[in-house]
């Protein structure tokens, strides 16, 4: 069994406007990001929406202190990009489709994913969206502690940081043993 873990692909992150966007990079990885996510709900498969939401004003929250105010509750900037939005909207009644929020780079920190998964057989996850250095890598290394197996779509993730990229890469197939493809 295998899930397709869809991380923080919103306005925010993608769009050129967006508070903390990548920008172009995000931009191209779009129409793979959207065929890989139709293709896992269609096959059946767990599709997983990990959205990361902030507080407006959140002292505590120790992003606050290293970027500008993004993905805020309640406001477009949280709203999934272009494509994936329209497919997330002829999807999401799917019993095979779960949106979750999460606070934290990692899709497992404070939240159930890996119960989500485990209750379903899950033992392989794929990772798609932005950004590759931050919450892809740091959902990697979550998903590597907790004994997944981790496929990472080399054109479905994308970053703000080309080396960060490329280093994130390079970290998901010799330090965690992923498979990229």
């Amino acid at each position: 069994m295998k899930a397709l873990i869809n991380i923080d692909y919103t306005f925010d992150f993608i769009a050129d406007e967006g508070a903390l966007t990548c920008g172009k990079p995000g931009q191209a990885i779009e129409d793979e990001v959207v065929r890989l996510t139709r293709e896992f709900a269609e096959a059946g498969d767990y599709v997983v929406f990990a959205v990361d939401v902030h507080d407006e004003g959140d002292a505590y929250h120790p992003e606050t202190k290293l970027y500008p105010p993004h993905n805020i509750r309640g406001t477009a900037g949280r709203d999934l990009y272009g494509k994936l939005g329209e497919l997330f909207e002829s999807i999401k009644g799917l019993d095979n489709v779960h949106y979750m929020d999460k606070t934290r780079y990692s899709a497992f920190a404070g939240t159930d994913l890996d119960l989500k998964l485990r209750e379903r057989g899950i033992q392989e996850v794929h990772l798609v969206g932005d950004c590759t250095d931050i919450c892809i890598l740091h959902t990697a290394v979550d998903a590597y502690n907790l004994n997944y197996r981790i496929v990472i779509h080399r054109n479905a993730v994308a970053s703000f940081n080309q080396g960060g990229h490329e280093y994130a890469l390079w970290h998901f197939e010799h330090c965690l043993g992923a498979e990229i493809v």
